[in-house]
């Protein structure tokens, strides 16, 4: 039997309320009409998923359950209805994809530059998303794709290889390192090392901080108060250096005047 997705979406309103006039009120209907919904829901589950009574609602298992794993197919579901709407009006529909804020200078534009070219009628929302949340909003649908540096984890997602991008480090063009057109990974250690936030991406935090874990004596490793800076100010004492992916040199690039910051390959 075809779930009732009407009764569903009341079930929902109600679950939140755990109240059932509240819950009628905001749905627009009378309250008798809302128990009956429910008791056919109930019904066609065959099981209870309530327990009330003058004074309380409360969620059983099942309820609870389902109201945890409903919100996310009833979501798929209007995609779809959207989708076929879409199709019968020769238009392809909107794909929803969310990109870290290191690839939005090249990969990203690039990637929907190509996809809108490619696909007429095809409509492209792409939005900058911290790094960490972009694999489980692919997962549970929230968008339908999502670019990273590194191969960040998360289940019920595919991931592609779009690009492979060299390790450099940016630095001061007064750093004693700076006329250098390629730096060594043992003179580089001998500097401070400004890592990106593991908070803000661990999966390149730890790529980078790996680069220089035979070297010794360890760098000095520390992250910025702000992750994502593009003036590039820490780097202005002519001593700090920043190991970092070209994707990420690229969309950090200073705009103060004279563009006193500068990147070498390592």
């Amino acid at each position: 039997m075809a779930p009732d997705t009407v009764s569903l979406r009341y079930f929902l309103v109600l679950a939140q309320e755990l109240n059932f006039t509240r819950a009628a009120t905001r749905i627009g209907i009378a309250q008798p009409a809302l128990s009956a919904r429910i008791r056919r829901l109930e019904a066609e589950l065959g099981t209870a998923l309530l327990l009330r009574n003058t004074r309380s609602v409360v969620l059983t298992t099942a309820g609870a359950v389902l109201a945890e794993s409903a919100p996310p197919a009833l979501a798929a579901l209007d995609r779809a209805w959207d989708t076929a709407r879409s199709a019968a009006a020769g238009e392809l529909g909107t794909l929803r994809i969310g990109y870290s804020l290191s690839t939005g200078s090249e990969t990203a534009p690039a990637l929907v530059d190509r996809l809108i070219r490619d696909n007429g009628g095809l409509k492209v929302d792409a939005v900058p998303m911290a790094t960490p949340e972009i694999s489980p909003a692919v997962a549970d649908g929230r968008i339908d794709a999502g670019i990273t540096r590194g191969e960040q984890p998360g289940r019920g997602v595919r991931r592609f290889l779009l690009r492979r991008a060299r390790v450099g480090v940016q630095l001061a063009r007064h750093h004693p390192l700076a006329g250098h057109p390629e730096i060594e990974i043992a003179d580089a250690a001998a500097y401070p090392l400004r890592l990106p936030d593991r908070a803000a991406n661990p999966v390149i935090h730890d790529q980078l901080a790996a680069v220089f874990q035979d070297t010794r004596p360890q760098p000095r490793f520390h992250t910025p108060a702000v992750s994502f800076d593009m003036s590039q100010r820490d780097l202005l004492d002519g001593v700090t250096l920043a190991p970092a992916g070209e994707a990420a040199v690229t969309a950090q690039r200073p705009a103060s005047p004279g563009d006193r910051c500068g990147a070498r390959p390592a």
